[in-house]
Order: structure tokens, then C-alpha cells, then sequence
């Protein structure tokens, strides 16, 4: 290995073209994370092409900087506009733009962008000294497991109320049957649609979250009116303290390992890693009342975790030849065309050029540092322009980056109705973050507990005795019975929720 590594690092720095390459492509990852609709999986596509003009090393480098920039970029509209510009910010938003309107955009964007640092460096560490285990540990999740996970992630709901456990449960709740709309994914039966052959494929995930956080918002603003459209007029992105990082080592620890090995596993990805990562956060937290209202730990553990999965992503895909998010399964095609067949024989025939992909990793998540500085601000311009102009060009932009994702207006037709939703939600003090983790999370626990159960012979104490899944659930028990004592204990009174917050 050490040797590999070396010989890595004397490629790139015998190839000054390779820096170029990692600088440009995160400057156009974070471009295109940044814009709704648009996300590192197009800028990826985009540059496949390119990649001929370069050797398959250079070619890898190239995407891989896309999907480091843009998994970070996402959270810059996030937070400045309540407008994820990919799906794994939509978290971001939660406590990222409460923040800004509070006007510490620049300490959100500051919190994010080192947040984002820390667990792309974590997932680039372990995807160079760990893959060949952490591939071997994906290989042992089966149905089982991937239901525990999820179950694991929806018991937050219950908690993440606002300190009411009924509007988590029903946010949760209306998030878990809005994912069930469309065919039945083992049967083929259509559920939910009422006769509308646009719904046959369910709910576009991406025009979603953009219409409950963005038009949801664009609408919420107006009808409130424009006096408080001055709060976020002066950004300056402002990376916190070391004592105010250290504040979060707990968070920003716990979400790098969540998202590395939910990285690992094939077919999950940076959104799941990033909702389980702030539910996680939410559920361990000593302030846990202060979550959804501008928390440096809410904004702490999405960004980690997700990009910390870019990393742990990496993993299957070279070491197994399984992409483990979109994006990889869209970087294939940029291994395949120069000839490389990803997969176990790989990491032994071809070392140099999965050492110098690893490093070029670890490089891209350090140059984010200096062009996402740079990249808020310029997006952060756009807020000296009154709301007036900017909330109807926030629509239009999105309209346009929903409709671009696949040319369908039945994507635009579902962010109108969403927005409609989303504003629905704030206006009864439903937790939208319940509702978004139910929709994400629910596909996953339907399809993996129906498979394991035929997989099982419908016997359920062997689907959940297995070891790994079993582990899990009782994580998840504990922790939910965690997370209701905490709401019960700050329920009485004289509990924490009638003491000042404490302040980080």
C-alpha cells in the first residue's frame, strides 16, 4: 500500500496538468451543485467526453474533483436561498437558512464548508487506508440490513416535533404514504395515482424537496411581506473558531463515519447519509430544541455526512465494480470508455491509477475550502437585489432546472403541488424535516422488508435475528427510547425546555 501511495503522489506532482484538472473540476462541481436542478450528476455526464482528451487517471481525477465540488455546492443555495441545489443539501436547509435569516449567513456558509472539509477528508482517509474491508462489509447487507438502516433513520421522526411528538409523527407519517405513490416496486400494481399515468413512476424526489423548500418559501416570504428581506443583505462567509468546531466533534465525528460506510453501501447515497447523519445529530444533541432554528450541530451533521459518502461511494465502485451513488454509476461510463473494468482485480492491476484517484480526493475536499469562500460570495451578491425580483427569479430558475432533469412538465407540475405542501406544513407547524425523512427513508424500508421476508420464507425473527440488521434495530429502539425520554424530560416543568439554551 505505502508503496502505491508514493508512487501516486510521484504521478501528481510529475503531472502539474493533473492539479489544473482537480482545480478546474471543483470549481464547475461546486457551479453546478450550487444551482438547482442541476446537480453533480449532469456536471459529471457533461465532462465524460472530455475525458478523452486525457489518460484514464487524469480522466478519474477529473470527475471525481465534479463530485467532491458538488456535493458541497448544494448547500450554498441551501442556505442563502432555502433552495437545495442537490438533493443531499436539502438537510442543510433545515437549520442553514434559519441561520441566514437571522443574519449569520456567513457563519452557516462558514460552518457547512468546514463541515464539508472535515468529512470529505474523513471519507477520503478511509476510502485510501480501509476500502477493500469496507467493501467486503457492504457485500454482507442484504435486504435485512438496508431495512434496519432505514428503520433506524425513521425513528427520528417521532422525536424531530418541534416538542410536539404528534406533528412528528404526522409530518413523518404524510412523508411515508407520498412515498408509496406510483408502482408497487415488486409487484408492478399502481398505488396512490388515481388514474394519472404521470404519477406511474412516483414522485420526482429532486422537483420535491426544490418545491417544499424553495417555492414553499418564495411563497411563505410574500405573504409575509418584504420587511425582512434586509437580514441577509450583508455575507461574508466566516469559517468558525477552532473552539467552535471542537464544539461539534461529537457531530461532525459521528456523521463522517455514518456517511462513510452508508457511502459504501451500494445504491444508498449522500442524501440517505446526510437525513440519517441530522436525525442521529438531532436525537444525541443537549440542545436538541434549538434543531430547525438555526443550530451550528444541523447544519454540522448533513454536511459532514454527506460529503463524507463521496468518499465511502468511491468504495464499491472501484474495489467491487457496484456503483454506490448516481454519480458513480455515471463515473463508470468514464472508466469504461478508456478501457478499465472496475472491480476487485482493479485495486491489484491498476494501483497507481486508484492511489492517485484516492489523493486527488483528499486534494479536491482541501481546494474546496478556498473556491467555496470565494463561490459564496459571489452567489451571495444576488441578495442585494430586493425580494421582489430575486423570490420570482428563484421560481423561474428552479422551474427551469426541475424541467432540464428530464424534460418532463409533469417534474414541474410536482413542485408546484409540493410548494403547495411545503407551505401547508409551516403554516400548521408540521417539522418539515419529518416529512422529508419519510420520503426518503420509506422506499428503502418497504422494498428491503418485503424482499427480506421472501428472502427469510416470511419469517420475520430470522429477517431481523441476522447480526448486522439485528445491531441495528436495537440502536434504533435505544435510541428512540433516547430521544422520547429527552422530549418527556423537557415536557415538565422546570425541565432544560424552560431554561435559557445554552449558546455555542
Amino acid at each position: 500500500m505505502l508503496e502505491s501511495i508514493l508512487s501516486a503522489v510521484g504521478y501528481m506532482v510529475g503531472n502539474p496538468m493533473s492539479f489544473l484538472l482537480i482545480i478546474f473540476s471543483v470549481a464547475w462541481g461546486i457551479m453546478f451543485g450550487a444551482v438547482p436542478g442541476l446537480t453533480g450528476i449532469v456536471g459529471v455526464a457533461l465532462l465524460i467526453p472530455f475525458t478523452f482528451a486525457f489518460d484514464p487517471t487524469q480522466g478519474m481525477l477529473l470527475l471525481g474533483g465534479v463530485y467532491v465540488g458538488s456535493t458541497f455546492g448544494g448547500s450554498i443555495s441551501a442556505i442563502l436561498f432555502n433552495t437545495p441545489g442537490s438533493p443531499e443539501a436539502a438537510c442543510t436547509s433545515l437549520d442553514g437558512y434559519p441561520m441566514a435569516k437571522r443574519g449569520e449567513a456567513g457563519k452557516a456558509l462558514g460552518y457547512a464548508l468546514a463541515s464539508s472539509a472535515v468529512g470529505g477528508i474523513f471519507g477520503a482517509l478511509v476510502l485510501m487506508f480501509a476500502a477493500l474491508p469496507l467493501a467486503q462489509l457492504a457485500l454482507e447487507f442484504g435486504p435485512a440490513e438496508y431495512f434496519a438502516l432505514a428503520v433506524l433513520g425513521i425513528t427520528a421522526i417521532a422525536s424531530i416535533g418541534g416538542g410536539s411528538l404528534v406533528k412528528g409523527l404526522i409530518a413523518g407519517l404524510l412523508g411515508l404514504a407520498v412515498a408509496m405513490i406510483g408502482l408497487d416496486p415488486l409487484t408492478g400494481v399502481a398505488r396512490f395515482t388515481f388514474g394519472n399515468m404521470m404519477l406511474l413512476t412516483g414522485v420526482s424526489f429532486i422537483a420535491a424537496i426544490i418545491g417544499i423548500f424553495a417555492l414553499a418559501e418564495v411563497l411563505q416570504r410574500f405573504a409575509e411581506g418584504p420587511q425582512d428581506s434586509e437580514c441577509l443583505t450583508q455575507v461574508s462567509t466566516k469559517l468558525p473558531s477552532l473552539a467552535e468546531l471542537l464544539a461539534t466533534k461529537a457531530t461532525l465525528l459521528r456523521s463522517s463515519v455514518i456517511g462513510t460506510v452508508i457511502g459504501a453501501l451500494p445504491g444508498v447515497g449522500a442524501t440517505t447519509a446526510a437525513f440519517i447523519s441530522y436525525s442521529e445529530a438531532f436525537r444525541w444533541s443537549k440542545t436538541p430544541e434549538l434543531f430547525g432554528k438555526g443550530a451550528p450541530e444541523g447544519i454540522a451533521a448533513p454536511e459532514s455526512g454527506n460529503n463524507a459518502a463521496v468518499g465511502g461511494s468511491m468504495i464499491p465502485l472501484l474495489a467491487l465494480g457496484i456503483p454506490g451513488s448516481a454519480t458513480t454509476a455515471v463515473m463508470i461510463g468514464g472508466l469504461t470508455i478508456h478501457g478499465i473494468v472496475p472491480g476487485p482485480m482493479l485495486m491489484q492491476n491498476n494501483a497507481d491509477l486508484v492511489y492517485s484517484v484516492f489523493i486527488g480526493m483528499l486534494l479536491a475536499n482541501v481546494l474546496m475550502l478556498v473556491f467555496g469562500l470565494r463561490a459564496a460570495r459571489l452567489f451571495a451578491l444576488v441578495l442585494k437585489a430586493p425580494y421582489q425580483l430575486v423570490g420570482p427569479a428563484i421560481v423561474v430558475l428552479c422551474m427551469t432546472g426541475v424541467f432540464a432533469l428530464n424534460n418532463n412538465v409533469s417534474d414541474v407540475a410536482v413542485m408546484l403541488v409540493f410548494g403547495a405542501v411545503g407551505f401547508f406544513l409551516k403554516s400548521y407547524g408540521l417539522p418539515v424535516a419529518s416529512f422529508i425523512i419519510g420520503l426518503v427513508l420509506g422506499p428503502i424500508a418497504e422494498v428491503s422488508l418485503r424482499q427480506g421476508l421472501i428472502l427469510a420464507d416470511f419469517d420475520m425473527m430470522a429477517m431481523i435475528s441476522r447480526p448486522i440488521a439485528g445491531t441495528l434495530l436495537v440502536l434504533a429502539v435505544l435510541s428512540l427510547a433516547y430521544g422520547l425520554w429527552g422530549q418527556l424530560r423537557r415536557a415538565k416543568p422546570g425541565g432544560p425546555s424552560d431554561a435559557e439554551p445554552e449558546t455555542t
